[in-house]
Parts: C-alpha cells; structure tokens; sequence
C-alpha cells in the first residue's frame, strides 16, 4: 500500500516541481552547410574577417602563388590582418614530400606577418587533414586544400558548422599535432 501510495503522489509531486522550476531553451547548434567546390573560400574568409579570438588551422597543402587574383594568397592576407588586430593565429602544415617546399613558401608569408606555422614533428606521418576552428566556435572541415584548384576549379566538398564543442575538440586535436 505505501508503495502505491508513493508512486501516486511521485508524478504529481514531480510534476509540481518541475512546474515550479523556470526551463530554459537550450540552444541547439545551427544546420551545417555544405560548401561545394568554389563555396568554401569565400565562406573562409568571411569567417576570418568575423574572428575575435583564435584561428587554428590544418591544411596538407597551401600553396600561396603569386598570380592575380589568387585565393590561397586572399586567405594568408586575412589570416594576417586577423593576426594584426589581436587574434591568435595558428596554422599547421605538413612538411613532407611533395608538398613540404610549397608549404614552407606558404609558412614564410605567414610568419612574416605574426602568424604562427608549426609543422608536425612525427617522422613518417603526413599531416592530411583539412580543418579551420574559429573562436572555438566555427568549424570548417572537409576536402578543401588551400590551392587556387582546389579554391575554384576541382570537385570539393566541406562543411561549416556552428558547434563550440566540435570546434574546440577539432582545435585541441591540432594543438596536440605539434
């Protein structure tokens, strides 16, 4: 009976407090987008511009050539107007071959201007991934090299999504590729 009891009065009694207790919403992160093929550098460097605190960025190759109108040298100008208006700037790079001497051209640019470029120091592994976090909020992530191909002429594919917890698990991951 005190079993029946308790159970009777438990659902209403919960009810009651829950009732009493103000439920907040809780925000859930925004639809990821796809960015196909030419989408993605146009929608990096608007995030860029937007950074307030901390860019940290992985690429296998960026390949900054210096003919008009090249994107990846877009990119490495924004990702050094963010570093000279206070935001922290990282990008890591593999330095292996074939890439290594297109990456380390790339790594003098940027270096020049505040931005900090490590090269993972792991002999044998290639650094392959392909990923930007912005204010541990942003996260890009996807096919995409930064190669003027790859920013306009090949088949891409990469998202963007509004996730501080992916975010900060993806820039924590390429914090720990040093």
């Amino acid at each position: 009976m005190t079993k029946r009891l308790a159970r009777g009065v438990g659902l209403p009694l919960v009810a009651l407090l829950l009732g009493a207790l103000p439920l907040q919403a809780v925000p859930l992160p925004a639809a990821p987008q796809l960015l196909a093929n030419g989408a993605y550098g146009s929608t990096l460097m608007n995030l860029i511009r937007g950074a307030k605190r901390r860019i940290t960025c992985v690429f296998y190759l960026f390949r900054t050539g210096s003919s008009a109108g090249n994107q990846p040298r877009a990119v490495a100008a924004e990702l050094i107007a963010a570093r000279r208006r206070g935001v922290e700037v990282t990008v890591v790079l593999d330095g292996g071959q074939p890439v290594g001497s297109e990456n380390r051209a790339t790594a003098r640019l940027l270096s020049r201007g505040g931005v900090r470029v490590l090269f993972p120091g792991a002999a044998g592994v290639t650094t392959h991934a392909k990923a930007v976090s912005i204010d541990d909020r942003y996260l890009l992530i996807g096919s995409h090299n930064l190669t003027q191909s790859a920013l306009t002429h090949n088949n891409e594919l990469s998202l963007v999504i509004d996730s501080p917890q992916l975010a900060g698990q993806v820039r924590g991951y390429l914090e720990r590729l040093r």
